[in-house]
C-alpha cells in the first residue's frame, strides 16, 4: 500500500498532521492503536500556562519571544510564534467547521476552568459550555455556583468539588452548594446504575424525552445567573447538539467538567477531527500498530522507506514521508524497562536520564515537575528525529514525542500537539516543493 503521507498515531498531533496533509492534496494515511489520550482529557487547548522554572504565564502571546530565547530547546523555539498562532486559528477554524467552536478571552490571556476536582486550571482555548474564569481571578462576576450530583454516577463527586471550591479566597463570599439530580431512564436499565460511565448516561439523554425531563429537574435547583456544573454526560456521537438542546431548554449558565475516563470532552475533539478526515478522503487505519520500520542510506542521512503493522503483518506500507504521533508514555510511543526508555518501533535517539533513580521526584506529588516527563526524541529544527546519530530526513516527530518539554507541568500538551503537527507537514511540503 503506497501513500504520500502516512502519519503514525490517531491522537490531536496525529489528526492535526493528517488533516493539514490532505488540505495540501496528498494522499493519507493515520495508523491508530485504539483509545488516544484524547478520552482522558479535559477538551480544552492549553497552549502554555507556567515556564520550565514554574513561572506562570498570564497571555502566551505577549511573553512568547522572551519564552523562546530563555528556553531554547522547547518546541515553541523550533516552531516559532508565527507558526505556532497561525496553526492555532487553523485549528480554531477546522474544528468550528465541524461543529465544535472553541473560543478564548479576547485579550489573548488565559482563563482558567473549574475541574473535576473543584479546583482551577489555567488553559487557553476551551468548548462553548466551559465558564471562562479570568487569571485575574479577584475580576470574576460569579454569585452562585450550584454543583450537580446525578444520582447513582459515581464517577463525580459534587460534595468534594463544592468543598474545594469554598477554599478559594477569592470565592470567600459566593454562596456554593451541590445538589443531586435524578435520571429517570435509569429506572428502565437491566444494570446497575452505580456501573454507568458518562458515556452510557449520554445514549440515555439522547432521546428527545429524557433531556426534556432532565431540563426540568435542572430549572428547579439554579437560574440563569448561576453557574451550573455539570458533569460531561452529554454529546457522545453529534457533538455539541444535546447540551445545545439542555441550554435551549433551561437558559442556564452551564460549565460542564470532564468525569472519570472516558472524558465525553475530549471524545468530541477526537471523533470530530476523525469525521473530518474520513470525510475528506484519509484512510484511517484504526485498531492497528506499527510494529517496525526499513531504513535505508539516503547521502549523510537515513531515509525510511517502508513500515510494516500488526494487520498488514509483512505487507509494507511505504510513502514519501511519515509523521510520527504516537504519543509518550501513556499510549506506548515510549517504553521503560528497568534501567532505560526506548522509542519501541524505529529505535530512535531519546534524550534519556541515565540513572532510573533519577527519572522521578521522591514524592509523587512533588512540586517539582517528574523529570521522566520532558524525556523525548532528539531532533532536528525540522523535527527530524536521529537513529543513532543519524537524521531520518523523511519522518518528522510530533506532540508528547519530542524532547524539551514537559506537557504538563507547563500546560502546553495540546498546543504543542497542534502546531508541531501543523509545522511538521509544512516542513514536509517545503522539503517537497509542494505547495501549501
Amino acid at each position: 500500500m503506497k501513500f504520500d503521507s502516512i502519519i503514525i498515531g490517531g491522537g490531536i498531533a496525529g489528526y492535526t498532521a493528517g488533516l493539514r496533509c490532505l488540505e495540501a492534496g496528498l494522499k493519507t494515511a493515520i495508523i491508530s492503536n485504539g483509545q488516544s489520550a484524547l478520552h482522558f482529557s479535559s477538551g480544552s487547548i492549553d497552549l502554555l500556562s507556567h515556564t520550565p522554572t514554574g513561572k506562570i504565564i498570564r497571555n502566551p502571546e505577549a511573553v512568547f519571544e522572551k519564552f523562546a530565547r530563555e528556553f531554547p530547546e522547547h518546541p515553541y523555539s523550533k516552531v516559532g510564534k508565527e507558526i505556532v498562532f497561525e496553526s492555532l486559528d487553523w485549528y480554531k477554524k477546522i474544528l468550528a467547521s465541524a461543529g465544535i467552536p472553541l473560543t478564548h478571552q479576547e485579550n489573548g490571556d488565559n482563563h482558567f476552568r473549574i475541574t473535576p476536582l473543584g479546583t482551577l486550571k489555567s488553559t487557553w482555548m476551551s468548548q462553548p459550555y466551559i465558564y471562562q474564569l479570568p487569571v485575574r481571578l479577584e475580576e470574576h462576576q460569579v454569585q452562585r455556583i450550584i454543583v450537580v450530583q446525578i444520582d447513582n454516577f459515581r464517577d463525580f463527586n459534587s460534595k468534594m468539588v463544592s468543598d474545594n471550591l469554598s477554599q478559594i479566597p477569592e470565592f470567600k463570599d459566593i454562596k456554593i452548594k451541590n445538589v443531586s439530580v435524578s435520571i429517570d431512564g435509569f429506572s428502565g436499565l437491566k444494570r446497575n446504575p452505580c456501573e454507568l460511565r458518562s458515556i452510557d448516561i449520554a445514549r440515555i439523554l439522547s432521546d428527545d424525552h429524557e433531556i426534556s425531563l432532565f431540563a426540568e429537574k435542572l430549572k428547579k435547583i439554579a437560574s440563569p445567573d448561576d453557574i451550573l456544573i455539570l458533569p460531561a454526560i452529554t454529546g457522545n456521537g453529534d457533538g455539541l447538539a444535546v447540551l445545545n438542546k439542555l441550554h435551549q431548554l433551561t437558559g442556564l449558565t452551564i460549565h460542564e467538567v470532564p468525569t472519570m475516563p472516558p472524558s465525553l470532552l475530549g471524545i468530541r475533539l477526537e471523533e470530530a477531527m476523525s469525521r473530518l478526515f474520513i470525510n475528506n478522503g484519509g484512510a484511517l487505519l484504526k485498531g492497528d500498530q506499527v510494529t517496525k520500520g526499513d531504513m535505508a542510506e539516503d547521502g549523510d542521512t537515513l531515509r525510511l522507506k517502508s513500515i510494516y503493522t500488526r494487520n498488514f503483518k509483512e505487507m509494507p506500507l511505504t510513502a514519501a514521508n511519515f509523521i510520527l504521533a504516537s504519543g509518550s508514555f501513556f499510549s506506548k510511543g515510549f517504553k521503560a524497562h528497568y534501567n532505560q526508555i526506548k522509542e519501541p518501533v524505529f529505535d530512535l535517539d531519546l534524550n534519556t536520564i541515565e540513572e532510573r533513580k533519577s527519572w522521578h521526584q521522591e514524592q509523587f506529588f512533588s512540586q517539582k515537575s517528574h523529570p521522566f516527563l520532558s524525556i523525548g526524541i532528539k531532533t532536528n529544527t525540522a523535527f527530524n528525529p536521529m537513529h543513532k546519530g543519524v537524521v531520518v530526513n523523511n519522518l518528522f516527530c510530533t506532540g508528547s514525542s519530542l524532547a524539551g518539554y514537559d506537557p504538563i507541568a507547563q500546560g502546553c500538551g495540546s498546543g504543542v500537539a497542534i502546531s508541531t503537527g501543523y509545522y511538521s507537514v509544512n516542513q514536509m511540503l517545503n522539503n517537497s516543493g509542494v505547495n501549501r
